[in-house]
């Protein structure tokens, strides 16, 4: 059996095909087999038995996640699939690093649409690796034969279960085999299609504009000579941005200033000069050796910015089934932060009407050629959007192989609503055909929330009645809790029926937090 004890080593490990033995890559290929039946035979059928077993790991570099404050509750996010249980004989196994407290169980539970919750209850199993190491979660589990063991215990139905992921990667891909029951995501021998260098290749492929730039850099001496070459091509350039291949929610990316660059000759030479004083890195405390060095290990590309008067940051979501089915999932609005607006903070569903069928059509050209060369599961396409005269221009820019911060959202929108996204026009429909908007963000952050326990939220979401209510099917929904009492953060879906409305819920939530916090002062 293949293992692997460092994931800051996977980037510099050959194709996964390369290293596991073919009896091994057989034995997976026949496990994901199963998926085809599933989602022929059980998947549609509501009250078909099945397991699922929920790994909210963030298999990434570690250096890389250390960037995300209180990363470690982000295994929360995915709480948003225990709304599974509404299905009456379905299973749902949770794994997590550290326990998860009941208060927050028990408010997912709760929110059930028709389902009493210790119905519910009976059928969820929580299991945890009592680890707060920064290793991925995967690997903590595969490291524990015990805890393998309870999990075949707990697995009903073995030619009906599987695994649901953030994210894939061997550690995942390892995992499958070692539980015998398939793993709903790409294949880990595919996901370099993520990456930001194969991204660029696919959008050229699709016929989707994306921003001049150069791909497959190395090193120092790459990005110098793509930096370079960028401004030869477009003299008047005044920034670019230097993109780790393998970084996430904008936090393994710089920005390079050409200000006071020379116009023609010496150009190279002031590059070169410039790039370890002049790179301006969007995660906070980064450094330029610790850069050049994570850059050495994962590669990576340079690209032009963006420049325009009205700037939109769009993504659409979409999704290829085991048998081969590309399918439109929504779009959103991305809400982005940090030092030049790349990180990302938070979303609003749908995507703006000017231009949300154009980046449908732009996702579903990518998600064709991902199709063809076997892709399955969840995936996004995030674009920059700049208006001009003659309209919307979008160029493509990233490609997550994953779920990512869109995911958890609109699946709290669909499992409490039962409604569906129309393709036609963009825009989500309750079953009464009443159209539902929310805005959502990971990142509601202040210092003055630190001591407030997730007790204290959900009273607080009650007794201002921002609780989300079954009746209207509007409101908040919380996740991150876990993060509040110590890093003062949380995350929030707010679902109303206007745009306005869940903009003002949003709102609401934040200023009766920060009424709670100073009642605690």
């Amino acid at each position: 059996m293949f293992h692997v004890t460092d994931l800051a080593a996977l980037n510099q490990m050959p194709p996964t095909w390369a290293l596991l033995e073919p009896s091994e890559d057989q034995a997976f290929a026949k496990l994901q087999r199963r998926l085809t039946t599933m989602v022929e035979r059980i998947f549609p059928n509501p009250l078909a038995p099945r397991t699922v077993v929920v790994l909210p790991s963030l298999s990434f570099d570690p250096d890389e996640l250390t960037k995300i404050t209180g990363v470690h509750h982000y295994e929360e996010r995915m709480l948003c699939l225990l709304m599974l249980l509404q299905l009456p004989r379905t299973r749902v196994i949770y794994l997590s690093s550290q326990p998860i407290h009941e208060t927050i169980i028990d408010y997912y539970l709760h929110l059930l649409p028709g389902i009493p919750g210790k119905h519910a209850r009976q059928r969820l199993t929580m299991l945890s690796c009592h680890d707060s190491s920064n290793k991925p979660l995967t690997q903590k589990v595969l490291q524990r034969p015990m805890m393998l063991q309870r999990i075949r215990e707990k697995i009903v139905g073995w030619d009906a279960s599987h695994i649901t992921c953030f994210n894939a990667t061997p550690l995942e891909k390892e995992l499958a085999l070692a539980l015998d029951i398939p793993l709903y995501a790409c294949d880990p021998a595919l996901t370099h299609w993520g990456s930001k260098s194969s991204g660029r290749a696919v959008f050229r492929q699709a016929g989707v504009s994306l921003p001049d730039g150069v791909e497959h850099l190395r090193d120092e001496i790459d990005i110098i000579d793509a930096l370079t070459a960028l401004k030869r091509r477009q003299p008047m350039l005044r920034r670019a941005v230097v993109k780790l291949n393998e970084g996430f929610s904008g936090e393994g990316n710089a920005i390079f200033s050409f200000r006071d660059c020379p116009k023609n000759r010496g150009i190279r030479k002031w590059v070169a000069d410039q790039l370890s004083t002049t790179l301006q890195f969007e995660a906070a405390g980064e450094t330029w050796s610790q850069y050049r060095a994570k850059f050495g290990q994962m590669g990576g590309i340079v690209e032009s910015w963006i420049d325009g008067q009205n700037k939109r940051s769009p993504s659409v979501q979409c999704r290829i089934t085991p048998k081969g089915k590309l399918e439109i999932i929504s779009t959103h609005d991305q809400v982005l932060g940090g030092p030049s607006g790349q990180i990302f903070l938070g979303c609003t569903f749908p995507a703006d009407e000017a231009y949300r069928l154009e980046i449908q059509d732009a996702g579903w050209k990518i998600g064709e050629i991902l199709r063809r060369e076997g892709v399955i599961g969840r995936f996004a396409v995030d674009f920059i959007s700049v208006k001009e005269p003659d309209g919307w221009h979008h160029y493509a820019i990233e490609i997550n192989l994953r779920k990512g911060g869109t995911t958890h959202p609109f699946l709290m929108l669909q499992f409490l609503t039962k409604g569906r996204y129309n393709l036609e026009n963009g825009l989500y429909y309750t079953p009464a055909n009443e159209p539902r908007y929310y805005y959502a963000s990971d990142n509601i952050h202040d210092d003055g929330h630190i001591g407030l326990t997730p007790d204290d939220l959900i009273d607080m979401a009650v007794l201002d009645n921002l609780h989300f209510h079954g009746a209207t099917q509007q409101g908040v929904v919380f996740h991150l809790m876990g993060a509040l009492s110590e890093y003062g953060k949380f995350g929030a879906v707010c679902i109303g029926n206007t745009p306005q409305k869940a903009q003002a819920l949003y709102k609401m939530t934040c200023s009766s937090l920060a009424m709670a916090s100073a009642c605690m002062v």
